[in-house]
């Protein structure tokens, strides 16, 4: 985050406040600088200025247009009848409790204590939110591509329905409850270093990387619960659908941790104890449901136990799998979230 100061205040007085509060003065243009400069000049000028002096409200609401131009997200903090337009240009505008009144209806946030440090937590909870709503966004886009793939190919070789609606219905109950977590989740203090925007393009790639990976791995679930299981008749079918219901959750589940950091899950990023929680109830429910005759609730089938050695090598190489298609994605497109 950069700090730049534009004033209507005379230079010398601009340059002795900056100098004490830590503002780069090392070039500093006034209004009459500014006025003279074209938009290119100008905007030249505010990739390196970090104080503006002596300004106009048309000024001011110009240079942080020529910031804008340039690619910042501009927050513009003033409290005078000056500020008005630079309030109403910014993309955020900051006013204070005993601003005029037309700074504070232009300002989209009023702080109601001199205190600046209320932006910068602002600012990093902001980061941090965000960081979860990508984490939530990226997951449900590829776990969902995944399963329209796993779905159509299961509507191809299988002679029953891979899973009943309601079985999907109860799966996605589950798998959301436990993605409630994100929402409290920690944020690796890497990505709060700088800004991050909202790009489609990220969202995409990430989807064509990770939906197949898990339609993989559902196929080889099929295989199992088909050939080493025996669920391959019409009266078995509720012990298939019930096998793919238990792998299915407990996978999404498992992605979650492999999704949330850049890092490897656990040993060099831990999740925050409200997303622990629900996903280990998630599994544990998952699991429960799958082995015991509540599974008859959703018309299927308890699980034999030669199962369980199949479920656990599936997760495993499904968590080491996903750990390395991270590894070459960051390495591809140098980000993860």
């Amino acid at each position: 985050m950069r700090t730049v100061v534009l004033t209507g205040d005379s230079e010398g007085v601009a340059i002795k406040v900056c100098e004490k509060v830590g503002v780069d003065t090392a070039r500093v243009l006034t209004g009459r600088d500014v006025e003279r400069m074209d938009e290119a000049a100008l905007l030249t000028a505010v990739r390196s200025c970090d104080l503006f002096a002596k300004l106009t409200p048309s000024q001011k609401e110009r240079v942080v247009k020529a910031f804008q131009t340039a690619g910042h997200t501009v927050g513009y903090m003033g409290d005078g009848i000056n500020d008005a337009p630079p309030l109403r240009q910014a993309d955020v505008g900051i006013s204070v409790d005993s601003a005029v009144d037309i700074a504070k209806e232009t300002a989209d946030i009023i702080l109601l204590r001199k205190d600046l440090m209320v932006l910068e937590h602002g600012l990093i909870e902001g980061r941090h939110t965000f960081g979860n709503i990508i984490k939530y966004i990226k997951m449900a886009a590829s776990g969902n591509f995944g399963n329209m793939i796993s779905v159509i190919a299961a509507s191809i070789f299988l002679p029953f329905l891979p899973m009943l609606p309601v079985q999907l219905l109860t799966q996605n109950l589950l798998c959301d409850f436990s993605q409630m977590g994100i929402a409290f989740d920690s944020v690796d203090k890497e990505y709060l270093e700088k800004p991050r925007k909202w790009e489609t393009r990220s969202i995409k790639s990430f989807m064509f990387f990770m939906g197949p990976l898990s339609s993989v791995f559902d196929l080889l679930c099929f295989a199992v619960l088909w050939w080493a299981v025996g669920a391959n008749r019409m009266e078995l079918a509720p012990v298939f659908q019930c096998g793919w219901f238990v792998f299915g959750t407990v996978s999404q589940v498992l992605i979650i941790h492999m999704i949330r950091t850049a890092k490897k899950p656990f040993l060099q990023s831990r999740p925050s104890t409200a997303l622990l929680f629900s996903t280990v109830t998630v599994a544990a429910l998952a699991l429960a449901v799958g082995f015991s005759n509540l599974s008859a609730g959703l018309d299927m089938l308890p699980l034999p136990a030669p199962f369980v050695p199949w479920l656990a090598l599936l997760l495993v190489a499904y968590a080491l799998s996903a750990q390395f298609i991270k590894t070459v994605y960051i390495k591809r497109f140098n980000e993860w979230l």
